[in-house]
């Protein structure tokens, strides 16, 4: 199933604070999306709108259209709780739940949803850990605790937990930056596959992972301090890093600020 998600006039705000404007972009399905910018350019806040994050934020707003599949998230009558099980969220340092245990961790969003079945529990556990390239490594030990993961397994756990509601979009928030080059590595290759079935979009600091891994990648920049970030540029990933057509892209992308 094909999943597009459409950003169209979209403006964020932390009550009277202005933090991001007129966003408008297509995230196309089965691809990788990258965001990338400098610090404070509104990119993680931008992707948090995604998928109602935002909100949970006392004062914090948006308006604007967040459509995937011709559904706006932002509707009338749209459940915020139904909308991050469809678009999940792995975020910037890994956060399983320390003392539940590595299979409990993998389906507590299923448990949450009501499911008691434990055959089928078990099913989706070793479904979305084979799908995080974990199963192998962690398949004896199901019944320890998640935080006796390393942070590339425990970030790889997490990925799991997302996928096993089985999600259209998949959100992740530097997923690497708290990692290991092995392990990133490990993340990376898994996004290439993870790619193959679910919508994805991805906020980097790093640009060599950003060329590595997406298809299309979106520039924001920040016009100055108490200024709203903004998309800058947004087009394939090739055509970014090696002509783009903005010179602030091109300024950011050859290092000479940011």
């Amino acid at each position: 199933m094909s999943h597009w998600m459409t950003i169209k006039d979209l403006n964020i705000y932390y009550g009277d604070f202005h933090a991001v404007k007129d966003v408008s972009l297509a995230v196309r399905p089965q691809s990788v999306t990258a965001f990338i910018g400098p610090s404070g350019c509104g990119k993680s806040t931008v992707l948090r709108t995604l998928n109602r994050m935002h909100e949970v934020t006392p004062g914090a707003y948006v308006t604007g259209l967040v459509d995937l599949d011709g559904v706006d998230l932002y509707g009338r009558g749209v459940d915020p709780v139904a909308v991050r099980t469809t678009v999940g969220m792995v975020f910037q340092r890994p956060n399983p739940f320390p003392t539940m245990t590595i299979r409990d961790n993998v389906v507590a969003g299923l448990k949450l949803a009501g499911v008691r079945d434990r055959r089928k529990l078990d099913e989706v556990a070793e479904r979305a850990l084979r799908g995080a390239n974990l199963w192998e490594e962690v398949k004896d030990r199901l019944n320890k605790p998640g935080g006796g993961l390393s942070g590339g397994q425990q970030q790889r756990l997490c990925i799991a937990r997302a996928i096993a509601v089985s999600p259209s979009v998949l959100l992740m928030d530097e997923p690497c930056s708290a990692l290991d080059p092995i392990s990133t590595l490990a993340i990376e290759d898994l996004i290439a596959e993870l790619k193959t079935e679910y919508t994805i979009v991805i906020v980097t600091h790093n640009m060599q992972q950003a060329a590595r891994v997406s298809d299309q990648t979106a520039f924001f920049n920040l016009e100055g301090v108490g200024r709203p970030g903004q998309l800058v540029e947004v087009g394939a990933t090739k055509d970014i890093f090696s002509n783009p057509e903005r010179r602030e892209t091109e300024d950011y992308i050859s290092g000479r600020f940011g």
